[in-house]
């Protein structure tokens, strides 16, 4: 094993970000540490939705085949995206300890998933996600969304910025005198019909008051900032959500907790908490897994960086969902907690429209975690669980639904 160890990654902030955190663990055990940026095919086609990408690890296996052609040590991932079966050329060989695992609902204003008025659009690229909105708030509308964390961000408040920075151009007359400038205002070469007057009095005069006053309650509105003031206000993110053009307005998103706190983003935007109960988070969401081929690199990740708490969490966690095979095509939330000589376990398998639903919670004994998370799979199988996913499966087929998780964390 070379000194320098060579760590593996996708080129997004969020992945990079996790990255770091390897390498200074790694550092801290007098190990070099060289990051390698590795395009992904979810990389090569960014305006696409996850379900188009033709299945789970779009953004894993790339990164881990760097691995394998001796380009690189080890690999890091967000372990909700590792998938659960055709692993067997490479090791999970570190779970660092998670981060929190939870989604929350991101809204300009902070309120609540209960708060949303009917017919709001929520912003998702996760099929879990979209299910159990559709449970909890039948009456909104999901829409889909793709992107890093601060792209998705972006999409949200690019329209409401952008509206409050036209009112304020109307106010301070700039509109008017930019629209004047570019010849916006509707007048052409001269000698053309469209330069002759308008025949203002062949207009409708009701609707002609009803622009006049409406032009004249915008002029009227005063602000205690210039445009440039208010401007010079906005974080990095918000100016460049000015910038952005969206084609769906969402009154909100839903993200991954983990993936906006270690992109740094968690406190430039207002979020609530999902109940856990109705929101199960994805199997291994909220931690990162560090790949491996090397017997030797593994056993040095392992020794630096495994934390074991999570390893037995998120063990019961991708267990369950490999036994249940739901993979990338079914709705499941998956949630492990270490509690004593327990293993508090929540699993809630949806339809995809979020109308039907096998739940249940059970504590699991931490001694036989493993076997326990199959048994539990099992019964959940048998009650119902496993008609939910070959549903999914079918609906995957014909490309209805999203299929994997969105790429938030």
């Amino acid at each position: 094993m070379t000194e320098t160890l060579r760590l593996a990654t996708r080129g997004s902030d969020l992945a990079l970000e996790q990255a770091g955190t390897v390498r200074d663990a790694l550092s801290s055990r007098r190990r070099d540490v060289e990051i390698r940026r590795v395009e992904t095919r979810g990389d090569q086609i960014p305006d696409e939705l996850i379900h188009r990408l033709g299945r789970t690890g779009a953004f894993v296996r790339a990164v881990d085949e760097a691995v394998l052609a001796g380009d690189a040590d080890l690999a890091v991932h967000s372990l909700k995206d590792v998938p659960t079966e055709g692993m067997d050329d490479v090791v999970i060989a570190g779970v660092p300890e998670r981060a929190p695992a939870g989604d929350v609902l991101v809204h300009p204003d902070g309120v609540g998933i209960e708060d949303l008025p009917a017919g709001a659009v929520v912003g998702t690229g996760s099929l879990r996600r979209t299910a159990q909105l559709k449970a909890a708030r039948p009456d909104v509308v999901v829409e889909p969304l793709r992107g890093n964390v601060d792209t998705r961000i972006e999409k949200l408040l690019a329209p409401r910025l952008q509206a409050e920075h036209e009112r304020r151009l109307i106010a301070s007359g700039e509109a008017s005198a930019l629209t004047t400038e570019t010849g916006g205002d509707g007048a052409a070469d001269e000698g053309t019909p469209e330069a002759d007057e308008p025949n203002w009095d062949a207009l409708d005069d009701e609707a002609g008051d009803e622009v006049d006053e409406a032009d004249a309650d915008d002029s009227d509105e005063t602000f205690e900032r210039t445009v440039e003031e208010w401007f010079d206000s906005l974080t990095e993110l918000e100016r460049s959500a000015m910038e952005r053009k969206v084609e769906t307005e969402y009154d909100a998103i839903v993200l991954a907790e983990a993936g906006l706190r270690r992109s740094e983003l968690f406190h430039e935007v207002k979020t609530t908490r999902l109940p856990r109960e109705e929101f199960v988070p994805a199997a291994g969401q909220g931690a990162i897994a560090v790949t491996a081929a090397d017997p030797d690199v593994i056993e040095t990740v392992r020794s630096a960086i495994d934390h074991p708490r999570t390893r037995v969490a998120v063990t019961v966690e991708r267990t369950i969902l490999g036994e249940l095979n739901g993979g990338c095509v079914a709705p499941i939330g998956v949630s492990a907690l270490v509690q004593g000589e327990h293993v508090h376990t929540r699993v809630r398998v949806l339809s995809t429209d979020g109308t039907e639903e096998v739940a249940d919670t059970r504590d699991l004994p931490i001694r036989s975690h493993a076997k326990a998370a199959e048994s539990f799979a099992a019964d959940l199988a048998d009650r119902g669980a496993a008609d939910l996913i070959a549903a999914a499966r079918e609906e995957a087929e014909t490309d209805e639904v999203p299929r994997a998780e969105a790429d938030d964390e």
